[in-house]
């Protein structure tokens, strides 16, 4: 049999085709384009059809848990004169100065203890032991050492979003890979270099998390904070309308937690997307 390129038989002539990874499917292309913050929102609609199908069947009566219509209402009633922005307002600053501070003085100790070994054996050592302790268990040497006023319930805050803004950006700079390290030592950068060009993008991940975290803490301290010789607030708010056995202002308060909670998530995620741009994860299937 003749094999020149002329006459090759049909053998010769099949192709190789490589195997479609995805079945045939497309990742993105077949999908709805619903905006990510949309399908977010599935799940605290999916609670508050819940909370409507409970209240609204006659399952849990009105005074133990408000029904949503009954929330909207005192919502009107508390948004009109003005009595809820007041709070509401107090809550934020409160919350703002906390974390400022807090993230501040997390960073700072990370700092130290990720980029020095002498950090490390003071700062890390004493922030392990100091987190084991409850931060409510502080709330009378607070007041013995600040007083009751504003400032002590800033520190409250700022004490508890220390530590997951420190715990995550200490585990993010030590977690860079030091290979990275030794390939910009190799293309001559110096110690400015690599800290603005590997280690900094290389912790940025775990200073996040800690951020998002350290958000959360901040929302739940609020809540002690504000039940220690205040007038203002929603924290106040909610425990005056414990003592008046008001569930509907309780629940509407609950809510504006979650809602704020989930406000703060959302900023963080969108520093993420911004921040960092340059790294490709895994997303789901």
């Amino acid at each position: 049999m003749d094999a020149s390129p002329g006459n090759a038989g049909p053998a010769a002539a099949t192709t190789l085709q490589l195997a479609d990874p995805t079945g045939g499917r497309r990742s993105h292309g077949s999908r709805l384009s619903v905006p990510g913050w949309v399908r977010r929102l599935t799940g605290p609609a999916a609670l508050f059809a819940v909370w409507w199908a409970i209240t609204g069947t006659g399952l849990v009566g009105g005074r133990v848990l408000a029904s949503p219509l009954a929330v909207a209402r005192v919502f009107g009633d508390l948004a009109g004169d003005g009595e809820l922005w007041d709070n509401l307002s107090i809550s934020l600053v409160r919350v703002g100065w906390g974390v400022l501070f807090g993230v501040a003085v997390g960073l700072v100790l990370a700092v130290l203890a990720g980029f020095f070994r002498a950090g490390e054996h003071i700062v890390d050592s004493s922030m392990n032991f100091l987190r084991t302790i409850p931060i409510i268990a502080l709330l009378p040497l607070i007041i013995v050492w600040i007083g009751i006023g504003e400032s002590a319930k800033i520190f409250l805050i700022a004490a508890g979003v220390v530590f997951p803004v420190y715990m995550n950006t200490f585990a993010g700079i030590r977690g860079v890979d030091v290979k990275l390290v030794e390939a910009g030592r190799t293309f001559g950068l110096g110690r400015l270099g690599l800290i603005r060009r590997v280690i900094i993008p290389g912790a940025l991940p775990g200073f996040l998390i800690g951020l998002r975290w350290s958000l959360g803490v901040a929302w739940l301290l609020l809540v002690f904070a504000e039940q220690v010789n205040t007038d203002r607030g929603v924290g106040y708010l909610l425990t005056s309308a414990q003592g008046w056995n008001r569930t509907d202002i309780i629940i509407l308060c609950l809510v504006i937690y979650g809602i704020l909670g989930l406000l703060c998530d959302g900023i963080v995620r969108v520093l993420e997307r911004s921040l960092l741009s340059w790294r490709r994860g895994f997303t789901g299937t």
